[in-house]
This record gives structure tokens, sequence and C-alpha cells, in this order.
């Protein structure tokens, strides 16, 4: 049996438990919410998955008789595939509204369950998520802080050699291929990817023509971390705007891409000017842009942003499984200066910029050095992240930080 990998989102999903009656944990397929869920709750909460086709129809059919046949506490799997149990077990925790940790519900598709849940569960349920593993879960230190937070402990993991470090950006941080390295990514990867497509997309309303959708995604995938024009993709494709945005909230709301806005101090002009969009693991954007081997990753026109991709990812899963909401943008002048990532502590923007060098210059703090003239008191230390070995400081107020040490 593969080794379970401890997640940051252990004590969150503990002390919701103790203090809610029921606990919805969404994430894409795959992700380890079963798992993390059975691994903490086994013994307590019997379990059902809610995928198999005669055990949902059971659910469907007749809600009341199926929630007397399994009572609480209880772990229900991929509960999408019977919503209508929901305004059911509303109904059972407004008997026990004091019991907690009652029913346990886990979901592949935020889009349409959010709403069911939102409707149903107000106020009875905490919502909660799960992405694929962060490299700090990887390597055993789910707890370390970032590198701008100053109480307790950070990431020790030991700098990879950089075709190693590349080997797992392509591999991609789903559990299942973590815990089990001789797996064929690319089938993995091909495999999911369909069973994506077939299962979480086909489901969704704005979502017609599968054939489209995945040239849509493979699009989206070649501009992974630039400014999206979605009037010139739609056009490149021959879709209207409309349904690319459309599409585009499909992708966020499955949890495949991490939308980042501009960071503005007027919040309005975030939410018109182009976003960038990061898919959530980097073996996923390999496989769909076509990458198959590590020399083609590291040194092809993409590399850079994998890498971009892979730090963006870490800070968001770790924030994320933490239980709070990422606010996390890019920075971008009239001129084009840019920063890469703009954290929000509430404090303090904390700029991070990716370089996938392994030798930092003082010139790559370039970004950040504008940005902390322009933002003031605001803005907090810099950090440029490389994938090399070597931590030190490049100007005032700006550290070259190993990727290793994120």
């Amino acid at each position: 049996m593969p080794a379970y990998l401890p997640r940051t989102l252990e004590p969150v999903l503990k002390r919701a438990v103790r203090e809610f009656p029921a606990v919805v944990l969404t994430g894409p397929r795959q992700s380890g919410k079963t798992t993390v869920l059975r691994h903490l709750f086994g013994d307590t909460h019997q379990y059902l998955s809610l995928e198999l086709p005669d055990v949902g129809a059971a659910a469907r059919a007749d809600p009341r008789g199926f929630l007397d046949t399994y009572p609480p506490p209880a772990l229900f799997d991929e509960v999408q595939y019977a919503p209508e149990l929901l305004p059911y077990i509303k109904e059972r925790i407004d008997a026990r509204r004091s019991a907690r940790g009652q029913y346990l519900l886990t979901g592949s598709q935020n889009l349409l369950l959010t709403q069911r849940v939102t409707e149903s569960l107000a106020g009875r349920a905490a919502m909660l998520r799960l992405l694929p593993l962060a490299y700090r879960e990887q390597s055993g230190l789910p707890e370390a802080l970032l590198p701008w937070e100053t109480e307790g402990t950070r990431p020790k993991r030991p700098a990879l050699p950089l075709l190693d470090l590349w080997a797992d950006l392509l591999r991609g941080n789903y559990p299942e291929l973590v815990t089990e390295p001789g797996r064929d990514i690319r089938l993995w990867h091909a495999s999911y990817i369909q069973t994506y497509l077939e299962r979480d997309v086909r489901a969704v309303r704005q979502v017609g023509d599968l054939t489209l959708f995945q040239s849509f995604l493979r699009a989206l995938a070649a501009r992974c971390g630039q400014l999206l024009n979605l009037s010139e993709l739609a056009r490149d494709l021959g879709l209207s705007v409309n349904t690319a945005k459309a599409w585009l909230s499909v992708l966020e709301a499955t949890y495949q891409v991490i939308v980042l806005r501009p960071y503005f101090a007027n919040i309005g002009k975030r939410l018109v000017k182009s976003p960038k969009v990061y898919f959530t693991d980097t073996g996923t954007l390999a496989a769909l842009v076509g990458l198959k081997t590590v020399e083609h990753a590291s040194a092809g026109p993409m590399g850079g942003l994998i890498f971009e991709t892979a730090v963006v990812t870490e800070i968001f899963k770790t924030l994320l499984h933490r239980g709070q909401e990422p606010q996390m943008y890019f920075w971008r002048t009239a001129s084009g200066v840019e920063v890469d990532v703009v954290v929000d502590t509430g404090a303090q923007l904390i700029p991070v910029e990716v370089k996938p060098t392994a030798t930092p210059m003082p010139a790559l703090a370039a970004g950040i050095t504008v940005f902390q003239k322009e933002l003031g008191r605001k803005a907090g230390a810099g950090l440029v992240v490389h994938p090399g070995e070597v931590r030190l400081p490049l100007t005032p107020g700006v550290t070259a930080l190993p990727f290793a040490e994120l």
C-alpha cells in the first residue's frame, strides 16, 4: 500500500469537524480528499461512495430511506452524484443541531456543488478545498511556514539537482504519482485529462462540444503564465468570447486552473484587466502542451512558465490548505515593469519574482525594486525564487531564495 503523506489541511479538518454539523471537502479528482478523510475519520465515520451507480441511484430515489440506512456519523464520497441528498441532510442536521461532525461530504465539482450546499447547508457546513500536494507536503513538512512568515518552522527540503527538480515538475503533484513513482506519467496524465473531460466537464451545462473544449484547454495551457487575451483566444478557436469566459469559469470551478488578476489599489480595476492563468498541477500543464522529456521541458520555451507555475501553486496550495482564501495577484505597470506574484498578507504586499536561472543576479530584482518604490510602506521584503541552491541578498530588501526553501 502506498505511503500516506500528511496534509496541511488536517488540523483545519479536525477543527471543522469539532465545530460544524457537516464538513464539505471539494477539490479536483485524485487530489487526496477521500484518503485524508478516511485517514482521519475512518474509525468514526462509515464510508460510502455515491459514485457507484447503484448507490447513487438509491440515494437519489429515496433520500430519507438512504439516510435511515446510513445514519451519522457518515462520510459520503462524491456527493455531486446525489445532490438530492443535501436538503434531507439539512433536515437531519436541524433535528440534532448541536451534534458536530455528523456528515463528511466530498465532491469534485465546485460549480454546481457549492450552489447546492449554499442553498441547503448554509451555516451548517464548513466548506474546505484540497488541491494536489504542495512540495512541503511531499517532503513531510506540511506545517512549514512561508518565507515571509515570522514564527514557526521553515521548509528544510534539500535542494534537488536540476534534472531531478524538472523530473518532479514533469511528473506533477497528484498523490498517486508521488507515492507510486513507478507509474507511467504520460499514461496517467492522458487518462486523467480524459476522465476529467468525460466526467466533470460533461456534467457542466456550459460545455457542449468536448472536442472543442479540449482544444480550448490545450490553447490555454500554451498561454499559461502570460497575460490572457480571451478575445484573441476565442477568435483563434472559432468561439464566442462569452463561451471562452464560461469555459474558463468551468476550469476554475473544477480546480484545474488558478486565475491571478493584476494588483490595483482600486478593486474594480482588478476585475476588468487581463488576468494570468496557471494550471494547478505542473504535470497536467506539461501533458497538455506535449512535453515528454526533462530536457525538452527545462530547455524549451515553456520551461520558465512551468517553473513559475510551480512557485505560484506552491504558495497558493500552502495558503489554501490552511483553510485560507489566498489573496494573490501580479503587478504590471503601463511601461511593462512586472512582478510575477504579489501576496497580500493583510499587513503587507509581498513581491515574488520567479526566475529559472540557478545563478541569481541583482538585475533580477529590478521589477521588485520598482514595486517597492511605487507601493512604499505597503510593500514588504521581496523574493526572487530560483531553482538553484544559493540563498543571498540581491539588493536591499530583496533576497534570492532557492525553490526548496519556499
